[in-house]
């Protein structure tokens, strides 16, 4: 698979783009997970959108924040990947492209998460340490989580 990756702002982003984004979202954090929120928070126009492509299809993405915006601390959110992909390790990529583009972006800066509990691991192996108790959002386990 050869991935080409790209970050954009919201207004860079093409209609194609923000059409495939919004549509990765809706399938994994709506449908898969079983869970009703609105998406379309008014933070996409703030963020920066990094994306996995694989040609034309989407493979996974997240949103980045600088400091300030989301949190004191820059920000990784809307973690995702399509589940035809999960397990080949193109989610520990995302992260760590994820980081190495905030770093670029914003300087060598913290960097915070809310992340789903049962990731806690998984982000722990990236560096992450866990700042915060257990809180449901969406009805859905998280915890904070920093990289310093």
């Amino acid at each position: 698979m050869q991935l080409q990756w790209k970050a954009k702002t919201f207004d860079e982003l093409t209609v194609h783009e923000l059409y495939k984004i919004m549509q990765l979202r809706m399938k994994v954090f709506i449908v898969e997970q079983a869970c009703a929120f609105v998406d379309a928070d008014d933070n996409d126009q703030k963020a920066w959108h990094l994306c996995a492509w694989n040609g034309n299809n989407l493979i996974a993405y997240t949103r980045l924040f600088a400091p300030g915006i989301v949190y004191r601390e820059a920000a990784i959110g809307r973690v995702v990947n399509t589940a035809e992909i999960r397990g080949t390790g193109i989610g520990k990529a995302l992260v760590e492209r994820s980081i190495l583009t905030v770093y670029q972006l914003f300087g060598t800066v913290p960097i915070r998460i809310g992340a789903q509990l049962y990731l806690k691991k998984f982000y722990e192996g990236l560096g992450f340490i866990q700042d915060s108790g257990i809180y449901l959002e969406d009805k859905i386990e998280h915890i904070k989580m920093i990289l310093p």
